[in-house]
């Protein structure tokens, strides 16, 4: 009987621990709840600004808020322009760090064109072939082809 009154007493135990953890379930989905309508009208809030900020829905704007989303629009026109310079000049930067490049290839490439030349007056085996690889003569003609009949 003694162990028939403890299974009791403890099967009341769990009961109750079970009651228990229902009611703070209860509340924690009520607390979900209330955070989920506080996120929903924000979210609503925040839409309805995005709209007035895009153009929408302004005839029912007081003109304080109509100065309002003004100032935000100019804040927001400052930032991009902002950024946009620094971008530029990012930009320029990596430019001129390409033409700085490419100014000292040119300079390395007509110093070799120049020290063949030189070599040309002191190696008279070579001559012909370095002499044929710099004068090059092409054939260019600007305007309208001719026929050329044979």
């Amino acid at each position: 009987m003694f162990s028939m009154q403890k299974t009791i007493e403890r099967y009341h135990k769990y009961a109750k621990g079970g009651q228990t953890s229902n009611t703070e379930g209860e509340k924690n989905l009520q607390q979900l709840k209330g955070e989920s309508e506080i996120m929903s009208e924000k979210i609503e809030l925040i839409q309805i600004s995005q709209r007035k900020l895009l153009g929408y829905g302004l005839s029912s704007c007081t003109l304080d808020e109509l100065q309002e989303i003004d100032s935000q629009l100019e804040r927001s026109l400052r930032s991009i322009r902002a950024r946009k310079a620094e971008l530029f000049m990012e930009q320029i930067e990596h430019l001129k760090a390409k033409e700085r490049l490419l100014k000292e290839e040119n300079e390395r490439l007509c110093h070799q064109m120049s020290a063949p030349e030189k070599e040309v007056v002191t190696r008279g085996s070579q001559n012909s072939q370095v002499s044929s690889v710099i004068d090059v003569e092409t054939e260019l003609f600007i305007g309208l082809p001719e026929m050329r009949c044979s």
